[in-house]
């Protein structure tokens, strides 16, 4: 049943689809959470008064993208794995060039 899936998954587009839209979300998640601490860091610097009236979160705002990290490397994982799965696993033998005779 895994062969058979590998196979529907290369033999159409929806694998690659579905790892194109994987690595999209990735890039969204790196540029989410290097976004956070700028955002933060610009509220602070045009509103000091109102952030500290707001409280906000204590700790650096470096804290803030850590999450956002972790759903990045996760994520790149999962798509690092299914293209080695799909797309760079070994050949089948009955797939590969015939040899010829010396």
């Amino acid at each position: 049943m895994i062969k058979r899936l590998k196979r529907a998954l290369t033999e159409s587009y929806i694998g690659a689809i579905a790892l194109g839209w994987l690595l999209a979300q990735d890039i969204m998640q790196l540029v989410n959470a290097l976004a956070t601490p700028l955002g933060d860091w610009a509220t602070r610097r045009e509103y000091p008064k109102m952030a500290e009236i707001a409280g906000g979160v204590v700790g650096s705002s470096f804290e803030l993208a850590l999450p956002g990290v972790v759903r990045f490397l996760l994520i790149l994982v999962i798509w690092y794995t299914l293209v080695q799965w799909l797309y760079l696993g070994p050949v089948d033998a009955k797939s590969s060039y015939p040899q010829a005779d010396v």
